[in-house]
């Protein structure tokens, strides 16, 4: 089976293959324009001989095994309702949507650690190399680091002189950061451990609502109906937010309007359930979802945001802070020493 494509490819493949079936060019045709645009990718010529042959443009993706099986499902339903090209450009929507989202969850966590990094490099750098000189300097006066400053100083005596175990912490904290980096397997891992320990409220919550919000609004654009479309959205959901789908699911199915549906499961935030109900009565579901989704989205990123402008300027107060205790419980009583002397 082979690797599933990354959300930024698949975002590029739709909307390209959107513009050319919007052009009027064949399935089959567009795959080979792609092809040859991206001479190296042999996939496409793969996947453009099946089409020519007669293959549906969802069949042929989905034997390649590299398209995800909820792209797949969304075209095959655009397909059955002559919408292929608005299934395309929704799917699109949706994958670069998760892009941006990504780079803010990387962003979010990769450069509080370089910051966090960062202080404990200075605050080893005071305590192993700096106190020692201070520590000179006093004997040099006749006494020596006492009381904070001395215990500080023994602290440095113990890290230097258990480097090299530090030295193998510091390479598995590098190691790990650039996993995160370069792997998206292993920022998937950091987020569901995340979810795990903080649960689905705040951040996290913001993130599975946008993320539902764009599945539902793919889906609708594809030609599903609303609830067709929730049962779907559970295929790209985990945890909290699943089983949300899966309880307003089954109240549809035992025969519950959709508005109680939507409020006892707490599938949408209450604004937006309004914002729903109103367009699915007006028979403008699909354009509400689409503005449903694009509010929530920035509503994630904002609230990645201001983490993140929460968490800078705590670590720099606490390095300041840090720092600052460190000269002070040494240059009080030196001053002290010399004004005895003089």
């Amino acid at each position: 089976m082979k690797k599933i494509l990354s959300n930024e490819t698949l975002s590029s493949f739709c909307m390209e293959m959107s513009l050319l079936l919007h052009a009027g060019i064949s399935t089959g045709d567009a795959l080979f324009l792609l092809a040859e645009e991206r001479k190296n990718w042999k996939l496409l010529f793969d996947l453009a001989e099946q089409a020519d042959s007669g293959e549906s443009l969802s069949a042929v993706l989905r034997a390649s095994g590299a398209f995800p099986p909820y792209l797949c499902g969304l075209i095959e339903v655009g397909e059955r309702t002559g919408r292929t090209e608005e299934a395309m450009e929704a799917v699109s929507r949706y994958y670069d949507s998760r892009v941006r989202l990504e780079r803010q969850l990387h962003s979010a966590v990769l450069y509080p650690l370089m910051m966090m990094f960062l202080m404990l490099i200075i605050i080893g750098v005071l305590l192993m190399k700096v106190l020692p000189i201070f520590n000179d300097v006093y004997a040099s006066l006749g006494g020596s680091l006492t009381g904070v400053a001395g215990g500080l100083l023994r602290m440095g005596q113990w890290l230097e002189n258990a480097m090299p175990i530090v030295w193998l912490i510091l390479a598995a904290v590098a190691l790990f950061g650039l996993l995160f980096a370069v792997s998206a397997s292993a920022r998937a891992g950091v987020v569901s451990i995340w979810k795990k320990c903080f649960g689905d409220r705040g951040v996290s919550r913001k993130i599975s609502n946008a993320r539902l919000a764009q599945a539902l609004s793919m889906g609708v654009a594809s030609g599903l109906p609303l609830e067709e479309a929730i049962a779907l959205s559970a295929g790209l959901l985990e945890g909290a937010a699943k089983k949300r789908c899966a309880e307003c699911q089954s109240r549809l199915s035992e025969g519950e309007g959709l508005s109680a549906a939507l409020r006892f499961s707490g599938l949408l935030p209450a604004s937006q359930r309004r914002l729903l109900e109103l367009g699915q009565r007006s028979g403008a579901g699909d354009v509400s979802l689409k503005k449903i989704a694009q509010d929530l989205t920035e509503e994630s990123e904002a609230a990645i945001e201001a983490l993140v402008s929460r968490v800078e300027p705590t670590l720099v107060i606490a390095c300041s802070v840090l720092i600052g205790l460190i000269l002070l419980s040494v240059m009080l009583p030196l001053s002290n020493i010399m004004a005895a002397i003089g």
